[in-house]
Protein backbone atom coordinates (compact mmCIF):
# COMPACT_ATOMS: atom_id res chain seq x y z
CA UNK A 1 0.00 0.00 0.00
CA UNK A 2 1.40 3.36 -0.99
CA UNK A 3 0.48 6.73 0.43
CA UNK A 4 1.14 9.52 -2.02
CA UNK A 5 2.36 12.49 -0.04
CA UNK A 6 3.75 15.89 -0.83
CA UNK A 7 3.28 18.78 1.58
CA UNK A 8 2.27 21.98 -0.12
CA UNK A 9 0.53 25.25 0.75
CA UNK A 10 -3.23 25.24 0.51
CA UNK A 11 -5.73 22.51 1.19
CA UNK A 12 -4.33 19.00 1.55
CA UNK A 13 -4.75 16.01 3.79
CA UNK A 14 -1.01 15.54 3.54
CA UNK A 15 -0.37 17.71 6.56
CA UNK A 16 -1.03 14.73 8.84
CA UNK A 17 -0.60 11.06 7.90
CA UNK A 18 -3.58 8.74 8.23
CA UNK A 19 -3.92 6.69 11.39
CA UNK A 20 -3.35 3.22 9.99
CA UNK A 21 -1.88 1.53 13.04
CA UNK A 22 -4.83 -0.85 13.11
CA UNK A 23 -3.47 -2.38 9.89
CA UNK A 24 -0.15 -3.35 11.52
CA UNK A 25 0.57 -6.99 10.77
CA UNK A 26 -2.11 -7.04 8.07
CA UNK A 27 -0.47 -4.88 5.44
CA UNK A 28 3.01 -3.71 4.57
CA UNK A 29 2.65 0.05 4.40
CA UNK A 30 5.00 1.89 2.05
CA UNK A 31 5.21 5.68 1.89
CA UNK A 32 6.31 7.67 -1.11
CA UNK A 33 6.37 11.17 -2.51
CA UNK A 34 5.70 12.17 -6.06
CA UNK A 35 9.27 11.46 -7.19
CA UNK A 36 9.14 7.83 -6.04
CA UNK A 37 5.57 6.97 -6.96
CA UNK A 38 6.23 5.46 -10.39
CA UNK A 39 8.84 3.07 -8.91
CA UNK A 40 6.57 2.06 -6.02
CA UNK A 41 3.36 1.47 -7.99
CA UNK A 42 4.35 -2.06 -9.15
CA UNK A 43 4.88 -3.03 -5.48
CA UNK A 44 1.40 -2.03 -4.33
CA UNK A 45 -1.87 -3.94 -4.18
CA UNK A 46 -3.66 -0.87 -2.80
CA UNK A 47 -2.91 2.80 -3.39
CA UNK A 48 -4.14 5.37 -0.88
CA UNK A 49 -3.90 8.84 -2.40
CA UNK A 50 -3.65 10.95 0.72
CA UNK A 51 -2.42 14.13 -0.96
CA UNK A 52 -5.44 14.71 -3.14
CA UNK A 53 -4.09 18.01 -4.50
CA UNK A 54 -1.45 16.11 -6.47
CA UNK A 55 -1.84 14.80 -10.02
CA UNK A 56 1.17 12.48 -9.67
CA UNK A 57 -0.96 9.32 -9.97
CA UNK A 58 -2.26 10.44 -13.34
CA UNK A 59 1.32 11.00 -14.52
CA UNK A 60 2.84 7.82 -13.02
CA UNK A 61 0.11 5.31 -13.86
CA UNK A 62 0.85 4.80 -17.61
CA UNK A 63 4.23 3.17 -16.87
CA UNK A 64 5.19 -0.48 -17.10
CA UNK A 65 4.57 -3.28 -14.61
CA UNK A 66 1.94 -4.36 -12.10
CA UNK A 67 -0.61 -1.79 -10.98
CA UNK A 68 -2.65 -1.70 -7.73
CA UNK A 69 -5.98 -3.48 -7.83
CA UNK A 70 -7.63 -0.76 -5.80
CA UNK A 71 -7.06 3.00 -5.59
CA UNK A 72 -8.70 5.10 -2.89
CA UNK A 73 -8.51 8.89 -2.85
CA UNK A 74 -9.12 10.93 0.29
CA UNK A 75 -11.32 13.34 -1.64
CA UNK A 76 -14.72 13.51 -3.28
CA UNK A 77 -13.34 14.44 -6.70
CA UNK A 78 -11.31 11.96 -8.75
CA UNK A 79 -10.30 14.09 -11.74
CA UNK A 80 -6.74 14.39 -10.35
CA UNK A 81 -6.34 10.60 -10.75
CA UNK A 82 -7.86 9.76 -14.07
CA UNK A 83 -5.85 8.94 -17.15
CA UNK A 84 -6.90 6.68 -20.07
CA UNK A 85 -4.78 3.79 -18.78
CA UNK A 86 -6.40 3.84 -15.33
CA UNK A 87 -9.89 4.16 -16.82
CA UNK A 88 -9.27 1.17 -19.10
CA UNK A 89 -7.77 -1.00 -16.34
CA UNK A 90 -9.51 -3.43 -13.97
CA UNK A 91 -8.43 -1.34 -10.98
CA UNK A 92 -11.27 -0.30 -8.68
CA UNK A 93 -11.35 3.38 -7.69
CA UNK A 94 -13.15 4.62 -4.58
CA UNK A 95 -13.53 8.10 -3.09
CA UNK A 96 -14.28 9.78 0.24
CA UNK A 97 -17.98 10.18 -0.40
CA UNK A 98 -19.83 10.86 2.86
CA UNK A 99 -17.09 12.68 4.79
CA UNK A 100 -17.56 16.16 3.38
CA UNK A 101 -21.30 16.34 2.61
CA UNK A 102 -22.71 18.08 5.68
CA UNK A 103 -19.67 20.27 6.44
CA UNK A 104 -19.81 21.68 2.89
CA UNK A 105 -23.57 22.17 3.15
CA UNK A 106 -23.07 24.16 6.36
CA UNK A 107 -20.38 26.24 4.69
CA UNK A 108 -22.67 27.04 1.77
CA UNK A 109 -25.42 28.08 4.19
CA UNK A 110 -22.91 30.36 5.94
CA UNK A 111 -21.95 31.95 2.62
CA UNK A 112 -25.58 32.49 1.65
CA UNK A 113 -26.30 34.15 5.00
CA UNK A 114 -23.14 36.27 4.80
CA UNK A 115 -23.99 37.49 1.31
CA UNK A 116 -27.64 38.15 2.07
CA UNK A 117 -26.85 40.03 5.26
CA UNK A 118 -23.88 41.90 3.74
CA UNK A 119 -21.52 40.67 6.47
CA UNK A 120 -18.31 41.28 4.47
CA UNK A 121 -19.21 44.98 4.21
CA UNK A 122 -20.12 45.10 7.91
CA UNK A 123 -16.63 43.83 8.81
CA UNK A 124 -15.03 46.37 6.48
CA UNK A 125 -17.02 49.22 8.05
CA UNK A 126 -16.12 48.02 11.53
CA UNK A 127 -12.42 48.16 10.66
CA UNK A 128 -13.03 51.71 9.36
CA UNK A 129 -14.98 52.61 12.54
CA UNK A 130 -17.77 53.71 10.25
CA UNK A 131 -21.42 53.58 11.39
CA UNK A 132 -23.39 53.04 8.19
CA UNK A 133 -26.90 51.66 8.37
CA UNK A 134 -28.00 49.42 5.50
CA UNK A 135 -30.84 47.08 4.65
CA UNK A 136 -30.16 43.41 4.02
CA UNK A 137 -32.01 40.68 2.15
CA UNK A 138 -34.33 38.05 3.54
CA UNK A 139 -33.48 34.54 2.42
CA UNK A 140 -36.71 32.75 3.37
CA UNK A 141 -38.84 32.60 0.26
CA UNK A 142 -35.93 32.97 -2.17
CA UNK A 143 -34.97 30.35 -4.76
CA UNK A 144 -31.80 28.30 -5.08
CA UNK A 145 -30.53 26.16 -7.96
CA UNK A 146 -28.04 23.53 -6.77
CA UNK A 147 -26.08 22.03 -9.67
CA UNK A 148 -24.85 18.53 -8.86
CA UNK A 149 -27.16 15.89 -7.43
CA UNK A 150 -24.60 13.79 -5.56
CA UNK A 151 -24.40 13.53 -1.76
CA UNK A 152 -22.87 17.01 -1.43
CA UNK A 153 -25.47 18.64 -3.64
CA UNK A 154 -28.29 16.87 -1.82
CA UNK A 155 -26.92 17.95 1.57
CA UNK A 156 -26.68 21.54 0.33
CA UNK A 157 -30.27 21.42 -0.93
CA UNK A 158 -31.57 20.05 2.41
CA UNK A 159 -29.69 22.66 4.42
CA UNK A 160 -30.86 25.57 2.28
CA UNK A 161 -34.42 24.26 2.42
CA UNK A 162 -34.21 24.35 6.23
CA UNK A 163 -33.54 28.09 5.90
CA UNK A 164 -36.79 28.53 3.98
CA UNK A 165 -35.17 28.60 0.53
CA UNK A 166 -37.04 26.86 -2.30
CA UNK A 167 -34.39 24.63 -3.83
CA UNK A 168 -34.15 22.93 -7.22
CA UNK A 169 -31.55 20.18 -7.58
CA UNK A 170 -30.04 19.63 -11.04
CA UNK A 171 -28.29 16.43 -12.09
CA UNK A 172 -27.05 14.75 -15.23
CA UNK A 173 -30.42 13.14 -15.93
CA UNK A 174 -33.96 13.83 -14.74
CA UNK A 175 -35.36 11.57 -12.03
CA UNK A 176 -37.69 11.97 -9.04
CA UNK A 177 -36.62 15.02 -7.07
CA UNK A 178 -33.88 15.93 -9.56
CA UNK A 179 -34.09 18.13 -12.65
CA UNK A 180 -32.20 17.12 -15.77
CA UNK A 181 -29.32 19.10 -17.29
CA UNK A 182 -31.61 20.30 -20.07
CA UNK A 183 -33.56 22.33 -17.49
CA UNK A 184 -30.53 24.14 -16.09
CA UNK A 185 -30.84 27.42 -18.01
CA UNK A 186 -34.51 27.79 -17.11
CA UNK A 187 -33.76 27.25 -13.43
CA UNK A 188 -30.77 29.59 -13.48
CA UNK A 189 -32.95 32.37 -14.83
CA UNK A 190 -35.23 32.12 -11.77
CA UNK A 191 -32.65 31.49 -9.04
CA UNK A 192 -31.53 33.94 -6.37
CA UNK A 193 -28.72 31.55 -5.36
CA UNK A 194 -26.80 29.30 -7.75
CA UNK A 195 -24.61 26.69 -6.03
CA UNK A 196 -22.22 24.59 -8.09
CA UNK A 197 -21.53 21.18 -6.53
CA UNK A 198 -21.00 19.20 -9.73
CA UNK A 199 -18.17 16.72 -10.39
CA UNK A 200 -15.49 17.73 -12.90
CA UNK A 201 -15.90 15.77 -16.12
CA UNK A 202 -15.44 16.49 -19.82
CA UNK A 203 -19.12 17.48 -19.93
CA UNK A 204 -19.01 19.86 -16.96
CA UNK A 205 -15.64 21.57 -17.46
CA UNK A 206 -16.25 25.29 -18.03
CA UNK A 207 -20.02 24.89 -17.68
CA UNK A 208 -20.33 28.24 -15.92
CA UNK A 209 -19.22 30.67 -18.59
CA UNK A 210 -20.28 34.07 -19.93
CA UNK A 211 -23.48 32.65 -21.40
CA UNK A 212 -24.54 31.00 -18.16
CA UNK A 213 -23.75 34.10 -16.08
CA UNK A 214 -25.75 36.08 -18.62
CA UNK A 215 -28.77 33.83 -18.05
CA UNK A 216 -28.76 34.54 -14.31
CA UNK A 217 -30.66 37.40 -12.70
CA UNK A 218 -28.76 40.64 -11.90
CA UNK A 219 -29.76 40.10 -8.25
CA UNK A 220 -28.45 36.50 -8.13
CA UNK A 221 -25.38 35.18 -6.30
CA UNK A 222 -23.11 32.37 -7.48
CA UNK A 223 -21.29 29.92 -5.16
CA UNK A 224 -18.79 27.26 -6.27
CA UNK A 225 -17.75 24.52 -3.85
CA UNK A 226 -17.38 21.87 -6.57
CA UNK A 227 -14.20 22.04 -8.64
CA UNK A 228 -12.39 25.14 -9.89
CA UNK A 229 -12.36 24.30 -13.63
CA UNK A 230 -16.17 24.12 -13.64
CA UNK A 231 -16.03 27.92 -13.91
CA UNK A 232 -14.48 30.05 -16.63
CA UNK A 233 -12.90 32.41 -14.13
CA UNK A 234 -12.28 35.30 -16.54
CA UNK A 235 -15.97 35.20 -17.49
CA UNK A 236 -16.95 35.36 -13.81
CA UNK A 237 -14.71 38.38 -13.24
CA UNK A 238 -16.30 40.07 -16.25
CA UNK A 239 -19.82 39.21 -15.08
CA UNK A 240 -19.13 40.70 -11.65
CA UNK A 241 -17.46 43.80 -13.10
CA UNK A 242 -20.40 44.38 -15.46
CA UNK A 243 -22.86 43.63 -12.62
CA UNK A 244 -24.52 40.84 -14.56
CA UNK A 245 -24.85 39.15 -11.16
CA UNK A 246 -24.90 40.61 -7.65
CA UNK A 247 -21.94 38.68 -6.23
CA UNK A 248 -20.21 35.34 -5.84
CA UNK A 249 -18.21 33.14 -3.49
CA UNK A 250 -15.52 30.72 -4.62
CA UNK A 251 -13.91 28.04 -2.46
CA UNK A 252 -12.24 26.21 -5.35
CA UNK A 253 -10.11 27.47 -8.22
CA UNK A 254 -8.55 26.35 -11.48
CA UNK A 255 -5.14 26.91 -9.91
CA UNK A 256 -4.53 26.44 -6.20
CA UNK A 257 -3.22 28.20 -4.23
CA UNK A 258 -4.75 31.17 -6.01
CA UNK A 259 -1.87 33.26 -7.44
CA UNK A 260 -1.35 36.66 -5.87
CA UNK A 261 -1.83 38.38 -9.22
CA UNK A 262 -5.17 36.68 -9.96
CA UNK A 263 -7.95 39.18 -10.79
CA UNK A 264 -10.27 37.12 -8.60
CA UNK A 265 -8.75 38.67 -5.48
CA UNK A 266 -10.14 42.08 -6.38
CA UNK A 267 -13.24 41.17 -8.38
CA UNK A 268 -16.17 43.25 -7.07
CA UNK A 269 -18.57 41.33 -4.85
CA UNK A 270 -16.47 38.15 -4.72
CA UNK A 271 -15.65 36.20 -1.56
CA UNK A 272 -12.51 34.04 -1.84
CA UNK A 273 -11.79 31.16 0.55
CA UNK A 274 -8.87 28.67 0.32
CA UNK A 275 -10.62 25.36 -0.49
CA UNK A 276 -11.78 24.85 3.08
CA UNK A 277 -15.54 24.32 2.85
CA UNK A 278 -15.39 20.64 3.85
CA UNK A 279 -12.55 20.86 6.34
CA UNK A 280 -13.82 20.73 9.89
CA UNK A 281 -11.94 19.79 13.07
CA UNK A 282 -11.08 16.07 12.88
CA UNK A 283 -11.62 15.67 9.13
CA UNK A 284 -8.29 13.90 8.55
CA UNK A 285 -9.17 11.34 11.24
CA UNK A 286 -12.50 10.73 9.51
CA UNK A 287 -10.73 10.16 6.21
CA UNK A 288 -8.32 7.70 7.81
CA UNK A 289 -11.14 5.82 9.56
CA UNK A 290 -13.08 5.61 6.32
CA UNK A 291 -10.12 4.08 4.50
CA UNK A 292 -9.60 1.48 7.24
CA UNK A 293 -13.29 0.53 7.02
CA UNK A 294 -12.98 0.11 3.26
CA UNK A 295 -9.75 -1.87 3.68
CA UNK A 296 -11.53 -4.27 6.04
CA UNK A 297 -14.11 -4.93 3.33
CA UNK A 298 -11.46 -5.29 0.61
CA UNK A 299 -9.37 -7.70 2.70
CA UNK A 300 -12.45 -9.82 3.45
CA UNK A 301 -13.49 -9.89 -0.20
CA UNK A 302 -16.68 -7.91 0.44
CA UNK A 303 -18.00 -5.33 -2.04
CA UNK A 304 -16.54 -1.85 -1.59
CA UNK A 305 -18.63 1.25 -1.06
CA UNK A 306 -18.02 4.49 -2.95
CA UNK A 307 -16.93 2.76 -6.16
CA UNK A 308 -16.38 5.38 -8.87
CA UNK A 309 -17.61 4.91 -12.42
CA UNK A 310 -14.27 5.67 -14.05
CA UNK A 311 -15.85 6.68 -17.36
CA UNK A 312 -18.22 9.18 -15.71
CA UNK A 313 -15.82 10.33 -13.01
CA UNK A 314 -18.10 9.95 -10.00
CA UNK A 315 -19.97 7.40 -7.90
CA UNK A 316 -23.18 6.56 -9.81
CA UNK A 317 -26.60 5.84 -8.41
CA UNK A 318 -27.29 9.19 -6.70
Amino acid sequence: MVRNHRARPGRSAAGAPPRLGVLTGRARILHTGEAGLAARLPLADVLLVWDFTSDSVRRAWPGEGHRPRWVHTASAGVDHLMCPELVASDTVVTNARGVFDQPIAEYVAALVLALAKDLPRTLELQRERSWRHRESRRIAGTRACVVGSGPIGRAVARTLAALGITTALVGRAKRPGVHGAEELDRLLARADWVVCAAPLTDDTRGMFDARRFGVMQPSAYFVNIGRGPLVVEDDLVAALSKRWIAGAALDVFAREPLPEDSPLWTAPGLLVSPHMSGDTVGWRDELGAQFVELYDAWEAGRPLRNVVDKERGYVPGH
